[in-house]
């Protein structure tokens, strides 16, 4: 029989602590107040000292509350019927659904095997062009989202949701605001993925220590999906929130801060979190797209330091797209080669123009006088930004390949792009007047002799 504690000896904003023996880190507890009863989740061990952070907050609870200690780490059901539903950061249904209860299964436990693990392979296909075509998502990959608080980061994540080629969408909120949470929900809902999808929200009202189990919960259920078989893709908004509740129980706790205040084991935290990416060798796979906002848009801030560390590359959202520079998918070199034999080709020119362009608009922002080539390369530019770079643009990646062809092929001549002549003849657009031109004039006249044909056939090649 589990024994009642009635005897706490200190309140420290939502941290009480109590003599327990026999406790284990990270243990819940039952705490029962004159309102009612609440989980607190033990977050230190000092000798015989138990501290715990309460989910509900402190507000209510005295010294002389009972607590009952429960046994086990949070638990997180696990079934069918998890599909298409909404929980908070204690497993709770948020939707107001029935609980589950059946086959409850300990958050946070540890990585998989490396034994397990296989070479990532396969690509994540999600319609934006400037993820597909330029930094290709690869299935087990963790891949975080740079951004600044004001960019439309969770609209990324909510079209992705709705559109990346897996098995199932498993959401996590860690301190969404209630408009950003609705957002979601409605968006996946009016397309029909709500119904492919598993969310698990915090919002900035709920408790802090709900914040930081987020991406377990999501993570647990991630793995169980997987070992059945399900590629499972991750999307996590926003995991500097998730740093700073850390902060948040590491301040109350006492404890010696490191770089900005956060604990010094940011770096483990993060880590152990992004580490649970795989693909199994005889299962499914857990691929990892989270968001990590920026303060100040400054990138040596710890949490985005410390991702970047961790990670397998990032995507910079700025201005309302995905910038080239700077963005990088460390594992496209994997699929790259697999999906058309033109991709690597298309991606390095139209990256390469995009840089020599911007050296261009430099050019004429300083009042110098602007050669043929660079008024080209501005209206490439200018149409690179337009038709593909905006995050208004969705299409399926072959379609993003031919377009970058019809971008090119309306600016510049082969000739001036670097392209290999093998890959311009199979793949450069060809000018419909040009070829309807040559086609009337056979049509009209005819060749009369060898000689005629042989140069109406050069003159078609020409064109």
């Amino acid at each position: 029989m589990q024994k009642v504690y009635s005897k706490i000896l200190q309140i420290v904003g939502d941290v009480i602590t109590v003599e327990a023996e026999g406790i284990g880190n990270q243990e819940l507890a039952e705490v029962t107040t004159s309102r009612g009863k609440t989980l607190a989740q033990v977050i230190r061990l000092d000798e015989n000292k138990v501290y715990l952070q309460v989910f509900a907050g402190s507000r209510g609870v005295s010294t002389g509350d009972k607590i009952r200690f429960l046994g086990h780490r949070m638990r997180v059901s696990f079934s069918d019927n998890l599909m298409g539903r909404i929980f908070d950061g204690s497993g709770m249904p948020r939707d107001n659904g029935p609980s589950l209860a059946e086959n409850l299964i300990e958050i946070g436990g540890p990585s998989v095997n490396p034994a397990k693990r296989i070479i990532p392979k396969r690509m994540v296909r999600t319609g934006i062009p400037m993820i597909d075509v330029f930094n290709s998502l690869v299935i087990s990959q963790k891949l975080p989202i740079f951004s600044i608080a004001g960019e439309p980061y969770n609209e990324v994540l909510a079209r992705i949701a709705m559109q990346a080629e897996v098995d199932v969408i498993i959401l996590g909120g860690l301190g969404l605001k209630y408009d950003d949470f609705l957002y979601f929900r409605d968006t996946l809902e009016e397309h029909g993925a709500l119904s492919n999808s598993i969310f698990f929200v915090h919002t900035a009202s709920d408790p802090t220590v709900e914040c930081v189990m987020v991406p377990d919960m999501c993570l647990t259920v991630a793995e169980q999906l997987a070992i059945n078989g399900k590629d499972v893709l991750v999307l996590l908004s926003d995991m500097t929130n998730f740093a700073d509740s850390l902060k948040e129980i590491a301040i109350t706790m006492e404890q010696i801060p490191s770089n900005r205040g956060y604990p010094g084991d940011l770096y483990s935290q993060l880590a152990v979190r992004y580490e649970k990416a795989v693909d199994f060798s005889d299962a499914g796979s857990i691929t990892i797209l989270a968001v990590t906002t920026m303060p100040g848009d400054d990138v040596t801030h710890p949490v985005p330091d410390n991702t970047g560390y961790i990670t397998e590359g990032q995507l910079y959202l700025r201005n309302g797209r995905i910038e080239p520079f700077g963005s990088l998918s460390r594992l496209k070199q994997q699929v790259n080669a697999k999906t058309r034999e033109d991709h690597r080709t298309v991606m390095d020119t139209m990256i390469q123009l995009y840089s020599d362009f911007n050296g261009a608009k430099e050019k004429l922002a300083m009042g110098f006088e602007t050669t043929g080539w660079d008024k080209k390369l501005l209206k490439y530019g200018e149409m690179f930004e337009e038709r593909m770079m905006s995050l208004k643009v969705n299409m399926p990646l072959e379609k993003a390949l031919d377009l970058g062809w019809e971008i090119m092929a309306e600016c510049f001549e082969p000739e001036e792009t670097g392209i290999k002549t093998e890959m311009v003849e199979k793949f450069w657009p060809k000018k419909e007047a040009e070829t309807r031109e040559v086609e009337e004039e056979v049509e009209q006249e005819g060749p009369t002799t060898v000689e005629e044909l042989g140069s109406l056939e050069n003159n078609f090649e020409g064109k």
